[in-house]
């Protein structure tokens, strides 16, 4: 009896060994990968943050995810986050709405951009929302990303590609290189085809909600003559992540790159600050547009 006791408790210590070896390479995985991608993952600061979790000795999953989710912060700051796997099994891409267009008096369009976190086919029934409600000539449209926290950024941007010139629109700094778009690259990533541009005043509504890919889609709009933002400031989440999956099955969306507009502004974790600052962001865009 003495000697199962024994051979038990060995057996525990194994596991337990085992256990912890699993933790700390869950650790060690999450920190190689900001280590090499991570918007913010060099200098003194990334270096004790990499240290101590590199040090550290997690007794579960629980405690592993809890340091690299501190590290990540560190690595991408504020946008950087971490998926369970069983948030990741739940996470509902279906909880989208599609887009809204209406025609104001004085042929002006009204174009509501909700958040979006479809597939690719979801992806070009949205855009093809908008595109298609559009007729060919307009005095004016505004353009409301309130409460858009972001999704797929490609979808949005290609529902409104038709104010927006042949240009580079936006730029992402990334930590080795940047990356630069303009509207064909859009359309072609979003599925669909390209229409012809409308020459017209754009208004752009933002509120404390508008963040990540919402942020982006404004700031392709940003440096145009003929565009004006209305609202209040932005969440402050302008800047690109990318997935990893860890083991389990938990995701790290980690932070790599910076949005940089085309007039050289560089945004990541500050708000944007509309240029009417107001809450009646509708009606004085409105009054903008019909003065135009």
């Amino acid at each position: 009896m003495k000697q199962y006791g024994q051979i038990m408790l060995m057996l525990l210590g194994f596991l337990m060994i085992s256990c912890g070896d699993a933790n700390m390479q869950y650790v060690k995985k999450a920190v190689r990968i900001m280590d090499k991608n991570g918007i913010y993952a060099q200098g003194p600061e990334w270096k004790k943050a990499k240290s101590e979790a590199l040090a550290a000795h997690p007794q579960s999953i629980e405690e592993a995810q809890e340091i690299v989710l501190r590290a990540g912060k560190v690595a991408g700051g504020k946008h950087t986050t971490l998926m369970t796997s069983s948030e990741v099994t739940q996470n509902d891409t279906s909880a989208w709405q599609m887009p809204v267009v209406e025609l104001f008096e004085g042929n002006i369009a009204y174009i509501k951009l909700p958040p979006f976190s479809g597939n690719a086919a979801e992806g070009v029934r949205y855009a093809n929302t908008v595109l298609g409600a559009l007729p060919d000539s307009l005095n004016g449209v505004v353009i409301d990303l309130r409460d858009n926290r972001g999704g797929n950024m490609y979808p949005m941007i290609a529902a409104v590609h038709r104010f927006l010139p042949d240009d580079i629109i936006l730029k992402f700094r990334l930590r080795r290189n940047t990356m630069s778009i303009n509207v064909d690259y859009v359309v072609k990533t979003a599925g669909i085809e390209r229409n012809d541009p409308v020459e017209c005043p754009v208004a752009l509504l933002t509120n404390e909600w508008t963040g990540s890919s919402g942020e982006a889609v404004l700031l392709c709009f940003r440096g145009l003559e003929k565009a004006r933002t209305f609202g209040c400031p932005t969440a402050g989440y302008a800047s690109s992540n990318s997935i990893y999956t860890l083991p389990g099955g938990s995701q790290l969306v980690l932070t790599i790159g910076e949005d940089i507009a085309r007039t050289g502004e560089v945004f990541c974790d500050d708000p944007i600050e509309p240029e009417t600052l107001t809450e009646a962001p509708l009606e004085m865009a409105l009054e903008y547009l019909r003065q135009q």
